[in-house]
């Protein structure tokens, strides 16, 4: 790989990485939610609804984790 192909995964890492904290933050925000709700309210429709939103957070977050470390495998 030549020099110019690595400095552009660099540029993509460093994007992917914002990219990650942002999601980051949307996870801890949404599993906080669910976890302030009140037994009840979490066996709810709604309570599912925000269970499975964290979920699906959690699922990107280790689709990051892979994404991550193919580019570091491809630019070494």
């Amino acid at each position: 790989m030549n020099a110019q192909r690595r400095k552009e995964i660099e540029a993509v890492l460093s994007e992917l990485a914002d990219l990650r904290s942002r999601v980051e933050t949307l996870h801890g925000e949404e599993q906080d939610a669910f976890d302030s709700m009140p037994e009840g309210l979490q066996a709810s429709e709604r309570g599912q609804v925000s269970e499975a939103a964290a979920s699906a957070l959690d699922e990107a977050l280790s689709a990051f984790d892979d994404i991550e470390s193919s580019l570091n495998e491809a630019r070494a």
